[in-house]
């Protein structure tokens, strides 16, 4: 989320450019679902774009919006780093797996059958859905995206978890005084942390001994 429609169009066009950029550098497979994770970010961000200049609303901006916000992040992350996470480290990974399918079993429930409203609030926009129990659906969440992470295995994906995590916190703190929405700027963060992991796997591929 950003804090008018310019700057999240602005900032989900470079996003978007960086996850294309990741996913052109890696060569193997396993990697591409998280290396695209950006350009799925840059997408929601142009997304939000429509939210704004639609003025709020539960529109099919808002609908697509949370779709890729909430059922749809919370299993593409720990998918993605299940397949891209060193052998050794993917037993433990089943658990934010298996926590992430749940989370957006209950997040898809809930919009497939209840509505989905954004409203605009000075530099912010608050999107509320009808989920039970959403401190749980929140640690369920967490637990399956900066979780996965953190569980990774490789350096620079534990960094990005950190990243990710902290950056949650400050934006949920400024989101929640209705001060700015800072989200982009995580996610162009984050995007350029994957960048250069996705640069160092390519490299280290062409490296390895054959």
């Amino acid at each position: 989320m950003c804090w008018s429609a310019t700057a999240d169009l602005v900032a989900g066009a470079g996003i978007a450019a960086v996850g294309v950029a990741c996913a052109a550098r890696v060569r193997d497979p396993r990697a591409l679902p998280l290396a695209a994770l950006p350009l799925l970010l840059g997408v929601h961000q142009i997304v939000e774009s429509v939210v704004w200049r639609s003025g709020g609303g539960g529109g099919p901006a808002t609908v697509v919006w949370a779709v890729i916000a909430l059922p749809l992040l919370a299993v593409w992350t720990p998918v993605g780093v299940w397949c891209a996470a060193p052998p050794p480290a993917r037993p433990r990974l089943l658990v934010p797996l298996a926590v992430g399918a749940a989370t957006a079993a209950v997040l898809a429930y809930a919009l497939a059958t209840g509505p989905v409203t954004a409203e605009i609030r000075g530099r912010t926009i608050g999107y509320a859905v009808d989920a039970p129990f959403p401190a749980v659906l929140v640690v369920g969440y967490l637990l399956a995206t900066v979780g996965s992470l953190l569980l990774s295995g490789d350096r620079r994906l534990e960094t990005l978890g950190f990243l990710a995590g902290v950056g949650a916190l400050g934006c949920w703190a400024l989101w929640r005084t209705e001060f700015v929405s800072t989200w982009c700027a995580v996610a162009a963060v984050c995007s350029v942390v994957l960048f250069g992991w996705a640069r160092a796997r390519r490299d280290g591929a062409r490296g390895a001994p054959m």
